[in-house]
């Protein structure tokens, strides 16, 4: 059952944090708990879409623990020669002038360049499900970036996990904060929630404000996942 409730203790290993620490910030009201018979519980999808929410605001050691925990691996032996997220990204999952004004297409144009890598089964079911994504909260950042994928993963949606990359030509309202336009997109897909969160925190390890300036400004796909590359081995690289 992926989505069974957790405990205190399971809640605060998952998220990489100490039980003590959790359990002030749960009496406080600051986490995605419930106290059934006096025992805290955690539903494991809000945990996930509250891992979501806080991700951007997370500093480079956070966001490494936290990919340290997703990928099961310890603090001496990380997985970090695993190219996590270019790894998902392929030539033709990429568009760096998408054609799109408003965020509904932005949505159609994104869920129908990845019809066109082969992997997706589902594109109803997939636009379905980021738009309702989008509805509860906006995945845009504050730097240009928006993030969308689907609340929860969708194993049966794709062949296999992968994301798409998508520019516009100019940037559109998508919901960021202060009203900032937003032009550059990164669509998830994974199939389950340990593997998305991991992918989600490496890509914001990656997502440097020197990094998504050469994102707006290299004019070929090729070049664009060559920046990608050269960023997340020197991620790799620094964690070594």
């Amino acid at each position: 059952m992926p989505y069974r409730n957790m405990s205190l203790e399971e809640f605060a290993k998952h998220v990489s944090m100490d039980a003590r620490e959790v359990r002030r910030l749960a009496d406080r009201g600051k986490l995605p708990g419930t106290k059934v018979g006096g025992q805290w519980r955690f539903n494991r999808a809000r945990v996930t879409e509250w891992l979501q929410e806080r991700m951007p605001s997370l500093d480079q050691e956070q966001l490494l623990a936290i990919e340290q925990t997703m990928s099961g691996s310890s603090p001496e032996v990380v997985e970090e020669a695993r190219m996590v997220v270019t790894d998902l990204i392929g030539l033709e999952g990429i568009d760096t002038a998408l054609p799109a004004r408003t965020k509904p297409s932005v949505l159609r144009e994104l869920v129908g360049l990845a019809e066109r890598t082969g992997l997706l089964y589902d594109a109803e079911g997939l636009l379905n499900a980021v738009t309702e994504r989008e509805a509860m909260c906006s995945t845009a950042l504050p730097n240009g970036i928006a993030i969308p994928h689907p609340r929860q993963p969708m194993p049966y949606v794709s062949a296999e996990p992968f994301i798409c990359v998508a520019r516009l030509p100019r940037g559109i309202g998508f919901g960021a904060a202060h009203h900032a336009l937003t032009r550059l997109f990164f669509l998830i897909c994974c199939h389950n929630d340990r593997y998305h969160l991991h992918v989600l925190a490496r890509l914001m390890r990656i997502l440097d404000e020197e990094t998504i300036d050469l994102l707006f400004d290299v004019e070929t796909r090729e070049e664009l996942l060559e920046v990608l590359i050269a960023k997340e081995q020197r991620v790799v690289g620094q964690t070594k």
